[in-house]
C-alpha cells in the first residue's frame, strides 16, 4: 500500500484534464504509442466530437515503482456529481487552471468539493505553450485562492508534454497513501458501474479494506443481495484481469448480476461470511429539470424502457417513472441536472439504441399546496389543477456563481435582475475579475440564461449553480392550442404577469417552425378559457383554375368557392403533426 498513489484531475471544462490525462498515459507507457489518440479517456462517440468529458474513467499507471490511479472527471455543471463520485474514491486531486482563462465557476465549485473531502489539493497551470497564457497573473489567483506557496504551483503544457513529468514526481510525494488493512473485513465503494451483455453488472470499485478475489460471495449492503465475484482486474484503461484487489486499489468486479438496480453507485460492498460497515456514501443527486420522453413510433416503449435503463446504470443522477400521455401515448417523465445533461441522454438513446424520439418541453419541479391541505410536488404542467382547489405554489431556487471580467458587471447584473435574480455580494479574484453571487428561480436559468451570459461576455463570464430551497411564486399553467386542439405536450408553467409576453412570443415562433398544412391553422396561447396571444398559420393552395381556358367567369368562381368550402370543412376536422423542432421553438422562446 505503500506503494500506491490515488487520484483525480478537477477543472473547468476544456482547462485540459483529458490531454494532461493523454501525456500520463504516454509517459508512463501504459497504451502503447500505436494505439494512442487524442482524448483516450473519452470512450463515448459524443465526448470525442463536442470535446468534453462526460462519463468518469479510470486508469491505472505505473511510474517509478509506483502505482498511479487517476480518475479523469468531468468540467461541467451538469456532471458534477461524476466528479463528486471520483473524489470519495482518491487521496488527492490535481487542480488544473488554463494560463489564458485563469479561476473560472468549475474550478472554484470542484475545489470546495475536493476540501469538503479532505483531499490534498496539487494545483498545476496547464497550457503555458499559448502566446496569451499569463502564468504569473494566475498563479497570483491560485494563491488567493487555494493559500498555497507560489512555488508549490507547476508550470505544465499538457498539449507539447512539457514539465509533465514533475506533475508526476509532485504526486508521488505529496498524495497520501491509502489508509486500511487488507486483512481485515472487506469493504469495497462502488463509484461507477457499467452492464456487459455477457457478464451482467460490471462495478468500478475502491478497495478501502480487506481483499477480494475471483470466487469469493459478495453482498451489496444498500440493496442487500448477493452474488458470486466471476473476475476482478484495473483499468489499462481497458478491463486487465488480475487474480485479487487489495485494500488501496481502484478496480472493477464483474458481479454477473442481471439486476441493473442492484448494484448501485455508492453502495459498499462486503463478503458475504462476515459483512463490514457500510461506508459513507454519496449525496442523493436531486434532478433539477424534468421532460417527457416518447417514441415516435408507439411499439418501441419496451425498448426505450431497456435503453434507460441501462442509461440510469452508469448515470446515477437520471431519475425516470412512467408516464402516459393521451397525445403521445406510453413513454417516461425523466429527471437531469441540467439541459446539457437532457441533450447528451437523448442523443444517447438515438445513437446507441437506435430510438426516435419525442422530448416534450422541459420544466422544473414544483411544490404545491391544495385546498384540503395536501402538499404535493409536480414534474409536469398538466398535473398543476383547477387554480381554485391551489392555496400556494412554490418553486425551486439556486444560487449561482457568476466569474466575470470587471468590465461586463454592469450588463450581466442587468441581465440577471430582469430575470429575478437577487443580488447577493461580489467577490474581487484580483483587480480585474469579479465573482458575482445571486439568487434566482431555477426556470430563469433553465432555458437560454447560459447562452445570453456568454454573448454579453464576449465569452468570458462562466457560471456555477446550486439548488438553495423552494419560495412562493404566482405561476400559471399555459396551454397552447394548435388548430383549436390542445397539444398536451407543449403545455408550459409561466409567470402569471409575464403571460402574455411569453404567449406572443410562444405563438410566433411555432407559426414560423409549423409546416403549411391546406387549411388555415390557428396558434392560440390560452390560460384557463382565455386566450392571452394568437396567429394564423395561412393555407397552402392549389390553383383549381388552372385548367380553365375562356368561357364564363361564372365557371371559375364556382371552383373558387368549392376550393373556399373544402377548406373550411378541413379546418373543422383537420389535424396538424407537431414536429420536434416546435417543442424546441417553445423551448428557446
Amino acid at each position: 500500500m505503500d506503494k500506491i498513489r490515488n487520484f483525480c484531475i478537477i477543472a473547468h471544462i476544456d482547462h485540459g484534464k483529458s490531454t494532461l490525462a493523454d501525456r500520463f498515459l504516454e509517459l508512463t507507457k501504459t497504451v502503447e504509442s500505436r494505439k494512442m489518440q487524442d482524448q483516450l479517456l473519452d470512450t463515448m462517440d459524443i465526448e470525442r466530437e463536442r470535446g468534453i468529458t462526460i462519463k468518469l474513467q479510470p486508469v491505472r499507471m505505473e511510474y517509478e515503482g509506483y502505482i498511479l490511479n487517476l480518475i479523469d472527471t468531468p468540467g461541467h455543471v451538469d456532471f458534477t456529481y461524476e466528479v463528486s463520485r471520483s473524489l470519495a474514491a482518491v487521496e488527492s486531486a490535481l487542480l488544473l487552471v488554463d494560463a489564458t482563462q485563469g479561476i473560472e465557476a468549475q474550478t472554484v465549485a470542484n475545489l470546495y468539493l475536493a476540501i469538503e473531502q479532505n483531499l490534498e489539493i496539487i494545483p498545476v497551470v496547464n497550457k503555458i505553450d499559448l502566446p496569451a497564457a499569463n502564468a504569473k497573473k494566475v498563479k497570483q489567483e491560485i494563491i488567493n485562492l487555494v493559500g498555497c506557496k507560489e512555488e508549490d504551483i507547476i508550470e505544465v503544457s499538457a498539449k507539447t508534454g512539457a514539465n509533465v513529468e514533475s506533475v508526476l514526481k509532485e504526486i508521488i510525494k505529496k498524495t497520501p497513501k491509502p489508509k486500511g488493512d487488507s486483512d481485515e473485513n472487506v469493504q469495497a465503494l462502488i463509484f461507477d458501474s457499467s452492464f456487459d451483455e455477457y457478464r451482467g453488472v460490471v462495478a468500478d470499485v475502491r478497495v478501502i479494506n480487506g481483499t477480494i478475489k475471483i470466487g469469493d460471495k459478495i453482498e451489496y449492503i444498500a440493496t442487500n443481495t448477493t452474488s458470486e465475484v466471476l473476475e476482478v482486474g484495473h483499468f489499462k484503461p481497458k478491463y486487465v484481469k488480475a487474480k485479487s484487489l487489495v485494500a488501496g486499489e481502484i478496480g472493477y468486479i464483474v458481479t454477473g448480476l442481471k439486476e441493473l438496480s442492484n448494484v448501485r453507485v455508492g453502495d459498499t460492498i462486503t463478503l458475504a461470511k462476515n459483512s463490514g460497515k457500510p461506508l459513507p456514501g454519496y449525496k442523493e443527486v436531486k434532478p433539477m429539470v424534468y421532460a417527457g420522453v416518447f417514441c415516435k413510433e408507439g411499439d418501441d416503449y419496451q425498448k426505450l424502457r431497456e435503453a434507460i435503463n441501462k442509461l440510469k446504470l452508469n448515470d446515477s443522477a437520471l431519475f425516470y417513472e412512467p408516464e402516459n400521455s393521451s397525445a403521445l401515448g406510453f413513454g417516461f417523465r425523466c429527471g437531469f441536472l441540467g439541459l446539457l445533461h437532457l441533450e447528451i441522454f437523448q442523443e444517447r438513446l438515438s445513437r446507441e439504441y437506435n430510438l426516435d424520439l419525442v422530448i416534450t418541453t422541459p420544466s422544473v419541479a414544483y411544490q404545491v399546496k391544495t385546498s384540503n391541505g395536501k402538499d404535493i410536488v409536480i414534474h409536469n404542467p398538466h398535473e398543476l389543477s383547477d387554480p381554485n382547489f391551489i392555496t400556494e405554489i412554490k418553486e425551486p431556487y439556486v444560487t449561482i456563481d457568476v466569474i466575470t471580467p470587471k468590465d461586463y458587471m454592469g450588463n450581466i447584473m442587468k441581465m440577471v435582475q430582469e430575470k429575478r435574480g437577487e443580488y447577493q455580494n461580489t467577490e474581487y479574484i484580483d483587480e480585474n475579475r469579479v465573482i458575482l453571487h445571486y439568487i434566482i428561480p431555477l426556470s430563469a436559468i433553465l432555458v437560454d440564461f447560459y447562452d445570453n451570459l456568454k454573448s454579453i461576455s464576449s465569452g468570458y463570464a462562466s457560471l456555477n449553480y446550486e439548488l438553495l430551497d423552494y419560495r412562493v411564486a404566482d405561476v400559471v399553467r399555459m396551454d397552447i392550442l394548435v388548430a383549436e386542439e390542445m397539444v398536451e405536450s407543449l403545455s408550459i408553467i409561466v409567470y402569471r404577469d409575464e403571460s402574455h409576453i411569453v404567449g406572443k412570443k410562444i405563438v410566433k415562433s411555432l407559426k414560423e417552425v409549423l409546416p403549411k398544412q391546406q387549411f388555415v391553422v390557428k396558434i392560440q396561447a390560452a390560460l384557463g378559457g382565455k386566450i392571452v396571444a394568437a396567429e394564423r398559420l395561412s393555407a397552402l393552395r392549389k390553383d383549381v383554375t388552372s385548367k380553365l381556358y375562356g368561357g364564363d367567369v361564372t365557371r371559375k368562381r364556382k371552383l373558387l368557392e368549392k376550393q373556399k368550402k373544402g377548406k373550411k370543412k378541413m379546418m373543422q376536422s383537420g389535424k396538424v403533426d407537431i414536429p420536434q423542432e416546435a417543442f424546441m421553438a417553445v423551448l428557446k422562446r
